[in-house]
């Protein structure tokens, strides 16, 4: 028996044991994503090396492992570039909108770059970020994946209160993206046998003519929510604030079964950033249209590497360092 054999579904097996313990003790952690991209990323080696022992199975494998490059080399950077483009046409033209479309346009121009004759230190280069891109394409997926997984883990009733989030306005109307909140919030709420706390989040922002909170009471009056149920936080610009600010309401008697409300793509990071804050809050997502989501999820990546930048700064360090070391000595 080879030694790799035993090495990884060793790995993969220590791997999954740490991240049950890490999920078991707490589920807000960003640390919680990277173990099980680990695990399942080991425990996928193992099977596709045991798979290969059987003749029968490798013209299948090759098979379907062409079909994935094919998608990740054409399909996804293509898929990126039309949502952009998307993105720009239906929000406006911005940095955030345009995420997709950088995105899909920096894969293609990569993959273009290892079929130049560019000479010792150009094709270190291009190494190097290929295994840049690879590394925070891991991770992108390791949250994405996790974000799932956290989204069906959290409690689903038993809350004293539940923060609203807000996204901004369209002068002092609800856009879509709020009203989605806002209508999951609705849905927990009427869920409850003892109606629970509805505080709803957000300052004035440039060109809103009233704040978020405003029009987020206004909103839930409108459909039935008591006033005296209702809260109103109106100071906040980030969701930091929005949470910070939201528990300062509640008071000296804040409830203990909290949930915070925000937009599916946005969970995760509301979670972590509780987490940080010290607040015993859960979260929960309200629908987002599709279109919208490549680039929301890029953000909300982009949000959260900054947030552990030392770790990610470290990271590059050693992978770049490591390109270069090979490209003098090799």
């Amino acid at each position: 028996m080879n030694v790799t054999d035993v090495v990884l579904p060793a790995c993969a097996a220590a791997a999954l044991v740490v991240f049950a313990v890490r999920l078991a003790r707490e589920p807000r952690r960003l640390g919680n994503a990277v173990w099980l991209g680990v695990a399942l990323l080991l425990t996928g080696l193992w099977l596709l090396r045991a798979a290969l022992h059987l003749e029968w199975l490798t013209p299948i494998l090759v098979g379907v492992l062409a079909v994935v490059a094919v998608i990740v080399a054409v399909v996804l950077p293509g898929a990126l570039i039309v949502n952009g483009v998307g993105m720009v046409r239906r929000e406006g033209r911005s940095l955030q909108n345009l995420l997709s479309f950088l995105l899909g346009v920096g894969i293609l121009v990569l993959e273009g770059l290892f079929f130049a004759p560019l000479g010792r230190w150009g094709s270190a280069l291009v190494a190097t970020a290929a295994v840049l891109a690879c590394y925070f394409g891991f991770l992108f997926a390791s949250l994405l994946g996790y974000s799932i997984l956290y989204g069906r883990l959290r409690r689903r009733t038993g809350f004293d209160a539940i923060i609203v989030l807000g996204c901004g306005l369209a002068g002092d109307r609800v856009t879509p993206l709020l009203a989605a909140r806002l209508d999951r919030a609705i849905r927990l709420y009427e869920r409850e046998p003892a109606p629970p706390l509805l505080v709803v989040s957000g300052g004035r922002g440039p060109g809103e003519t009233v704040s978020e909170a405003e029009a987020m009471d206004d909103y839930l009056r409108a459909r039935g929510i008591p006033e005296d149920r209702i809260r109103r936080e109106d100071r906040a610009t980030t969701t930091e604030e929005n949470l910070e600010f939201s528990a300062d309401l509640l008071g000296g008697a804040r409830p203990q079964r909290v949930l915070a409300v925000t937009s599916n793509y946005h969970v995760f990071r509301t979670a972590v950033e509780c987490r940080r804050l010290g607040l015993p809050f859960d979260a929960a997502g309200a629908p987002t249209a599709r279109y919208f989501l490549p680039s929301a999820l890029l953000r909300e990546f982009a949000a959260l590497i900054l947030h552990y930048r030392r770790t990610t700064i470290a990271a590059c360090a050693v992978i770049i360092g490591g390109g270069l070391g090979l490209a003098i000595f090799a």
